[in-house]
């Protein structure tokens, strides 16, 4: 069975003509309107007639799920032959939907349905959130076809029980509790956005119903969209956002070779049925891509873990190698979130992960470790922009915080602003630390950014063995780093953070070293076409993302379209800049005007962006040899 949820301000339809023989008899075609409804256009197939029953209960499972998510005042149920090719008889399709529409009326819910087997005419507007439209293939065996594989740890997730408070640098512990839609037990007058994901994680709404701002901006800037052709959080790159994307993935790099980690290499796809791999799967609370290749039951990462832990477990280790430090950028890893999560690049299924995995002679090494990371995970959020935007939460165990309770106050203490801390009752996963760098973004939703974990499981489940130097044979405990996240959400962060910001009036631009086009050369007519091509080659030459407006079109027009496109600094070039040998820099930050010197803008260039990566321009260096990406 195929359905189609649309969730409208509302539908109105109207029965015109019998379609089949078997139509319903209906005594009134006048037209019926519903308001602020969740409209499930349903076509039952050919296969569903052998279990119709089953297929009933889990297309009313998956509309529940739905409207819990979109939370509609009525559910239309309304036949729609028209999503299969596969169409079952009318008898076993009107079933179908009457049990749909009886279970549903025994939920509670108020429910309409249209009549079968008639030509309708029908109206419906939808309201064009994240959650109004989706397709749902519903089959007798689950809730729907390729329905995810959800490890046991995702499950037990559910069953925590824990204690949440804030520890302010000093060390005291502020307990908190949720009451009333507010959070009791601390002051948070100075720590606005500490609250907000105070609330965000206490409260447990992951569901996104608004389009998150960033959205528009990464379309509009021509940076990356939606890929309709693949999976849902799927996403293609544009040249401008390609670049970005690869220079952050540089800054990252650049700084993990920094920290003594050795880049390596891993397979995107593991064996189901490997039995560490397998365990592992269980412990770990992320939702899987499965696939059957003609060899194997196989799953596509959701992190560099399998493939550090297998080179790990077959290399020959002392004590003296320790700590070790493995790092991979993974292209890609992947997880299925669930739909109503899916946001932008907030969350997606498929993204970029650096993934650092230190493996270490004890605890008290990995406590040392880990605070080393912290320092590098802080210069590589500050290069980004982002260290001051950035929330600490902590989650630990109770029984290491009593053996170790000074590491969670050295750790806040060294982050200088008061953190959230959530502790368990008891282990659940395969860790027993882990703290995560908060994004809030302008709904409020918060995203992990820079995360670290102390892992106690995994050297027994992989069978990784170090010798030490009583020469026996001991098990490691593991950290797992990513120091920025997933470079995708980074981007998110960004533009999440510029769009803020111009929501206080401020002009938001990139960062000069992330600067698609760091300056634009803008003549004031044709006749100045040769002049600006050779100011372009020498700042070329100095490794500098200049690009020139060779449109016909006026200088107005050329300077307006470059701050829509966030360029960096605006250079018109005509007869007074020609005599003076100056450029007339308009710097949009500040939208203050200089003349300046083609050695001054590389000495400004070379200085804003000095120990950071560099890439060269993305596109065309002339606007007219440009396609359009967007729009």
């Amino acid at each position: 069975m195929k359905i189609l949820l649309i969730h409208a301000d509302f539908i109105e339809y109207q029965a015109r003509k019998k379609a089949v023989k078997s139509a319903e008899d209906i005594e009134n075609k006048d037209p019926v309107r519903v308001e602020e409804a969740l409209v499930v256009f349903s076509s039952v197939e050919k296969k569903d007639e052998k279990a119709k029953d089953k297929v009933i209960s889990n297309a009313v499972k998956e509309i529940l799920n739905v409207n819990e998510q979109v939370k509609a005042k009525s559910i239309v149920v309304y036949p729609f032959v028209h999503l299969t090719h596969e169409p079952s008889s009318p008898a076993a399709a009107l079933d179908v939907v009457k049990g749909i529409e009886e279970k549903l009326r025994k939920k509670g819910l108020n429910v309409k349905r249209s009549p079968f087997g008639w030509y309708k005419s029908f109206d419906i507007k939808c309201k064009g959130h994240p959650l109004a439209e989706l397709s749902r293939e519903i089959t007798a065996e689950g809730a729907e076809e390729g329905e995810e594989n959800v490890s046991e740890a995702l499950k037990k997730e559910k069953e925590l029980k824990s204690e949440w408070f804030i520890l302010d640098p000093a060390g005291k512990r502020h307990s908190i509790s949720l009451k009333d839609g507010k959070i009791a037990g601390f002051d948070f007058k100075d720590y606005p956005k500490l609250e907000k994901l105070t609330m965000y994680e206490m409260a447990k709404s992951r569901e996104v119903k608004e389009q998150p701002p960033h959205i528009k901006l990464m379309q509009r800037l021509e940076l990356v969209d939606y890929e309709e052709g693949s999976d849902p959080g799927h996403f293609r790159y544009f040249p401008k956002g390609k670049m970005i994307k690869s220079l952050l993935e540089d800054w990252v790099n650049q700084n993990m070779a920094a920290y003594g980690a050795m880049e390596v290499e891993t397979p995107i796809m593991y064996d189901a049925e490997h039995p560490s791999l397998k365990d592992y799967l269980n412990r770990f609370p992320a939702r899987q891509y499965a696939m059957q290749t003609p060899n194997k039951n196989v799953f596509l990462r959701f992190a560099a873990c399998f493939g550090q832990f297998l080179m790990t477990h077959d290399a020959s280790i002392s004590y003296r190698n320790l700590p070790l430090r493995l790092y991979e950028m993974t292209r890609y890893s992947f997880r299925v979130e669930q739909r109503g999560e899916l946001a932008g690049l907030r969350r997606l299924r498929a993204f970029t992960m650096p993934d650092c995995h230190a493996v270490c002679r004890d605890i008290p090494q990995a406590k040392e470790e880990m605070m080393r990371r912290v320092e590098v995970s802080k210069k590589i959020q500050k290069g980004l922009g982002l260290l001051d935007d950035l929330q600490l939460s902590v989650r630990l165990v109770r029984d290491f915080d009593k053996e170790h309770p000074e590491h969670l106050r050295e750790l806040v203490k060294s982050w200088g602003r008061p953190a959230l801390v959530e502790m368990w009752d008891k282990k659940f996963f395969y860790f027993v630390f882990k703290q995560e760098w908060n994004f809030v973004d302008a709904l409020d939703k918060a995203a992990c950014l820079t995360t670290d974990q102390i892992d106690v499981e995994n050297a027994a489940r992989y069978k990784l063995k170090y010798t030490d130097s009583d020469n026996t044979r001991k098990e490691p405990v593991i950290l797992h780093l990513s120091p920025s996240g997933s470079i995708e959400r980074v981007m998110y962060a960004l533009l999440e953070k510029y769009h803020m910001e111009s929501l206080k009036g401020s002009h938001p631009t990139f960062p000069l070293w992330l600067a698609p086009t760091q300056i634009r050369l803008c003549p004031l007519s044709e006749k100045f076409h040769k002049d600006v091509m050779k100011v372009a080659e020498e700042l070329e030459k100095e490794g500098i993302r200049v690009d020139v407006d060779d449109r016909m079109e006026s200088v107005g027009k050329k300077i307006r379209d470059a701050e829509s496109e966030w360029v960096n600094m605006i250079a018109v070039l005509g007869d007074k800049e020609l005599k003076s040998r100056k450029l007339a820099v308009r710097f949009r930050e500040t939208s203050k005007v200089k003349d300046m010197t083609n050695k001054q803008v590389v000495d400004l260039v070379h200085k804003e962006t000095s120990g950071y990566p560099n890439r060269p321009l993305p596109l065309p260096k002339l606007l007219t040899k440009r396609p359009v990406f967007y729009g």
